[in-house]
């Protein structure tokens, strides 16, 4: 995609919006299977928490991918979409039994990650094929903010808990036939990565009967020139190696599984939005755009960075601004960033808004949610409406007091 073609979708579908191309999608799924070419059994399950559009998981049924759910309703989306149940894993957190036993019931593969609920679905449902969650308490990622390998992570079951964990299996019989592993996002080290793999296949070696292994995700991406992202190259070389080794001493059939998200869906992603106002302080020139963290809150609550660039003006000389949304709390995106100098009525756009941006916007301040486009074919195809006062409305029943 050039700026001509983004110019021309915020001319046709207005102002903010998402955008996501197509061919950038299929390109990171492609690389990915490439990396573990290798591998006779491949399954990757896209996170659907990254991005849900129903549009975008009908692109990812048509490259054959599977997909990684943490909710009924996303078990609910993937199905509408057309997946197999048997091709959708559910690795919730924190949630009912109710729920757990309710996607069960669908015939989509639970992964559970808590002893207690473990022991219970165990007791109840002992025919049932479960995967076990393993926190292996190795941080392969650089951002503290989103990593969930440590030791006091809410996520998953403690290698420490192991001989706990066995006993409740023994205890109630059950069917283990997967265990999973995530040592967090943004995965910078190989090594250390193929580190908590060695300790995901110790592990695999209580369970007699596993028909697959997965190692979650995390791949990190670039967010900016000459940023650091995953090497899946190194680690597809690397991993297969020694999964294949372990499948032959396992002497099973096994699949090797990923839960990707971010990387796939990443840097397909554009976000478009208007300039509201420029606004010059003894200090700061402000550019004011059409959204908010309502809308894009990644950078207030990760502290992420967003490559910005004026495509109304990408020639222009540059100057620094700090581009604030319209909420009326402190909601900026960038603070005092080089970009082609703004006027009012420009467009900005946002790089790397296609994973964990639309898919955590909300109606903060009664905005409504924007548009999402997907550009397929060279062609713009609007894949969500931007919502209207109906939509905020939807559910509020007329009371009269």
């Amino acid at each position: 995609m050039n700026h001509s073609d983004l110019l021309q979708i915020a001319e046709t579908f207005g102002s903010p919006t998402y955008v996501y191309d197509a061919t950038k999608i299929e390109n990171q799924y492609h690389r990915l299977v490439g990396a573990f070419s290798k591998v006779e059994r491949l399954r990757i399950h896209y996170a659907v928490k990254a991005l849900s559009n129903i549009t975008i998981l009908k692109l990812f049924k048509k490259l054959g991918a599977g997909l990684d759910t943490v909710s009924l309703q996303e078990v609910q989306l993937g199905l509408k979409a057309g997946f197999e149940p048997n091709h959708i894993i559910f690795t919730p957190n924190g949630v009912s039994m109710d729920e757990i036993e309710a996607v069960a019931a669908l015939g989509v593969q639970i992964n559970i990650d808590n002893l207690s609920i473990l022991e219970q679905f165990g007791t109840k449902n002992p025919q049932i094929p479960v995967c076990i969650r393993i926190n292996p308490h190795v941080m392969a990622g650089g951002n503290t903010n989103i990593s969930v390998g440590h030791i006091d992570s809410k996520f998953g079951i403690s290698i420490h808990q192991l001989p706990h964990l066995l006993r409740i299996v023994e205890n109630t019989g059950m069917h283990i036939n997967g265990i999973h592993m995530h040592t967090g996002s943004d995965i910078l080290d190989i090594d250390v990565f193929l580190y908590a793999a060695e300790i995901l296949f110790e592990t695999a070696k209580h369970f007699k009967t596993l028909d697959f292994i997965d190692f979650g995700s995390g791949f990190k991406v670039p967010y900016k020139k000459d940023d650091i992202e995953t090497n899946v190259e190194e680690l597809g070389k690397k991993l297969t190696k020694r999964f294949n080794l372990f499948e032959k001493e396992y002497g099973r059939p096994l699949t090797l599984a990923f839960e990707p998200g971010k990387f796939l869906v990443s840097e397909s992603g554009f976000f478009l939005a208007k300039v509201n106002v420029v606004k010059q302080t003894t200090s700061t020139v402000f550019a004011g755009i059409d959204s908010g963290f309502n809308h894009l809150i990644r950078p207030m609550l990760y502290g992420s960075y967003h490559h910005i660039e004026n495509i109304s003006n990408p020639k222009g000389k540059e100057r620094f601004y700090s581009v604030v949304g319209y909420i009326c709390e402190t909601d900026t995106f960038a603070n005092n960033r080089r970009i082609s100098e703004i006027k009012e009525g420009d467009i900005l756009c946002f790089k790397n808004a296609g994973a964990y941006c639309f898919s955590m916007a909300s109606n903060y301040n009664s905005r409504f949610k924007p548009a999402e486009v997907l550009w397929y074919d060279s062609k713009a195809i609007l894949i969500r409406e931007r919502e209207t006062l109906d939509d905020i409305l939807k559910g509020q029943p007329e009371i009269q007091l």
